[in-house]
């Protein structure tokens, strides 16, 4: 086998290994996605995971690739990235998601790949190869989601009181359980979204890195879109 083939094939493996977390991903998030639909019988658990991997897989029409390009371009210099890099990040991150899954702990998948990328560069390179407003970025929002949904939900949940106050309670439970399938496929819908161009990001830093695709281009290749989208919507139904 010659060098060039050897480096395919670490490619295409990477890439497979990648891919695996994007499943995973959707795995560990499922029950997110259909906690509230089945716990209140709108939906069995079957259609329920069916009904999220759908709006995941929708969701590849909807929303623009921001978040491929942050992990992919934002986080650290492209230049010190290879195939090492890119090998320890999947690795951390997905040690991290079955650690997590199997001892029930809520956690981030997405700070767990982009920490992995940050801690695998800083293994090869040091602090200086990181780019700080896409690292702070992500910090930032660690705390500013949890309040942000917090005040959201609580204007929320007291806009929904007051429209409903003088509403009987079999009229409410009725079109509720309507309503519930829209905030779920909502959230599924941003779950897809958000997940899959992570794992869109890493695939596009690893092209990048190996000469398979050009820097500059502005849109990663179509088949690291279709696939990523579609591996976290069979993550999610599976799991």
């Amino acid at each position: 086998m010659t060098t060039i083939q050897a480096s395919l094939w670490l490619v295409i493996l990477l890439v497979g290994l990648a891919l695996a977390f994007d499943f995973m991903n959707g795995f560990h998030d499922a029950a997110n996605s259909i906690a509230t639909v089945v716990s209140t019988g709108v939906l069995r658990p079957g259609q329920a995971v069916l009904f999220a991997a759908f709006f995941n897989l929708l969701a590849i029409g909807v929303f623009h690739l921001s978040v491929a390009a942050t992990v992919g371009k934002g986080i650290v210099e492209p230049g010190v990235v290879d195939v090492h890099v890119v090998f320890g990040a999947l690795l951390g991150a997905i040690t991290w998601n079955l650690v997590t899954w199997y001892y029930g702990i809520p956690s981030s998948s997405s700070h767990a790949l982009i920490g992995g990328i940050v801690g695998a560069v800083m293994a090869k390179a040091g602090s200086s190869a990181l780019l700080a407003p896409g690292i702070l970025k992500t910090v930032a929002f660690i705390f500013v989601s949890p309040v942000l949904g917090f005040f959201l939900g609580a204007l929320m949940m007291v806009a929904v009181a007051w429209v409903f106050r003088l509403s009987t309670p079999s009229r409410v439970d009725r079109w509720f359980r309507r309503l519930q399938l829209v905030s779920a496929g909502a959230y599924s819908l941003g779950h897809g979204g958000n997940d899959a161009q992570k794992t869109i990001g890493i695939i596009w830093m690893l092209l990048i890195a190996t000469g398979h695709a050009a820097a500059g281009e502005a849109a990663p290749p179509t088949w690291t879109i279709v696939s990523c989208y579609t591996a976290i919507a069979l993550g999610t139904m599976f799991g």
